[in-house]
């Protein structure tokens, strides 16, 4: 168990509410389509990527892997996996662009791609091409596969606390 705890500020997703958004994403992208194919950046953009390259007919979808995070900060930035070529023709996508960090790594690897989000924070959003949804960067979107149903204090009480 770790000593980190969680910002106070945090945006819950829910599995509709992702696959709403991705699809609102789907549909921002067709004015850029076609692609060649998507590059989903794991683990994050591998569920809004399916999401998209089913509402985009697109079947050819590899990845970009790369570790950054620990718990509730980044950690050090490792790739782990990359594809070939510059990225001319296809799609990148990832859940969010927080930092930026992680996005400056996939654009040195994939410079020509089109880079697209579901969730941008301030600090990254240049970075993207295209996103949905943009929060403040000190929330810490909690996306549904971590996160479980469980009762919170109202934030006015917590406020207090």
């Amino acid at each position: 168990m770790s000593d980190i705890a969680p910002p106070d500020k945090t945006f819950p997703v829910t599995w509709e509410e992702l696959h709403r958004n991705a699809k609102a994403l789907a549909w921002r992208l067709l004015e850029a389509a076609p692609f060649k194919g998507i590059v989903a950046v794991t683990r994050g953009g591998l569920l809004p990527a399916a999401r998209v390259a089913r509402e985009l007919d697109v079947r050819l979808i590899d990845t970009v892997c790369i570790t950054s995070y620990a718990e509730f900060e980044q950690g050090s930035l490792t790739v782990l996996k990359t594809v070939p070529g510059d990225g001319a023709g296809w799609l990148i996508v990832d859940d969010l662009v927080d930092t930026g960090r992680t996005a400056r790594k996939v654009r040195e690897l994939l410079p020509k791609a089109h880079f697209a989000t579901i969730y941008a924070k301030p600090a990254g959003r240049p970075l993207v091409d295209s996103f949905i949804t943009e929060v403040s960067q000190d929330t810490w979107i909690l996306f549904p596969w971590d996160i479980e149903p469980q009762f919170i204090q109202p934030i006015a009480k917590r406020r207090r606390d």
